[in-house]
């Protein structure tokens, strides 16, 4: 059973740190078991400037089973799936300690997000990239950074608006959008290949 308690205690903690670690963890539904948290992309990393939202589930053992946690922002990261969000972290699996919290974890995963470790890849498509082509990888990931992981770009009605002007119907439009995470050329890409 979930320590509730506990759980309650880690959610105050991190809100009192907030400002200083940039790191939030809230409730997605009452029962605490489904939160959300955000974690602020590491400065000097391709992912700087970013709010980064990682979906966190807590499993019946927990504190003594890690959180189930994914990226819900999508990011171009060897240990981050590009498709799924998923994260290869060994804190998350054989190395978790009841020690630890979820805000740790969340340090963790932004620490990750500053030292990439290719050999143990969870993309290996990215992780290739990272390896043979340093550049690219960091163009990528900062092109990623932008698009998905910024709060300032275009909201997704304007993106709709902007889209429909072209001529697409709404409908289209918002599946388009949705399909492709929110990415405006992408969307358009779709819209004119369909």
């Amino acid at each position: 059973m979930v320590d509730f308690g506990r759980v309650q205690k880690e959610l105050q903690e991190c809100s009192r740190d907030m400002e200083a670690s940039g790191i939030k963890i809230a409730p997605v539904s009452d029962n605490l078991v489904h939160l959300s948290g955000t974690i602020p992309g590491p400065i000097g990393t391709p992912y700087e400037g970013g709010t980064f939202h990682l979906d966190i589930k807590l499993p019946d053992g927990y504190p003594f089973e890690p959180p189930k946690m994914h990226f819900v922002t999508k990011v171009w990261h060897p240990n981050i799936s590009s498709q799924s969000g998923a994260i290869c972290l060994d804190i998350l699996k054989d190395q978790w300690s009841p020690a630890l919290t979820l805000k740790t974890a969340l340090l963790s995963v932004q620490a990750l997000l500053s030292a990439p470790e290719p050999d143990d890849p969870q993309d290996a498509v990215v992780a290739q990239q990272y390896l043979r082509d340093y550049q690219t990888f960091k163009g990528t990931a900062r092109y990623w950074t932008e698009n998905f992981a910024k709060t300032s770009s275009l909201g997704v009605e304007e993106k709709v608006q902007k889209l429909m002007e072209m001529g697409f119907p709404e409908s289209l439009v918002r599946s388009a959008l949705e399909a492709v995470g929110g990415d405006e050329n992408m969307a358009l890409e779709k819209l004119c290949s369909s």
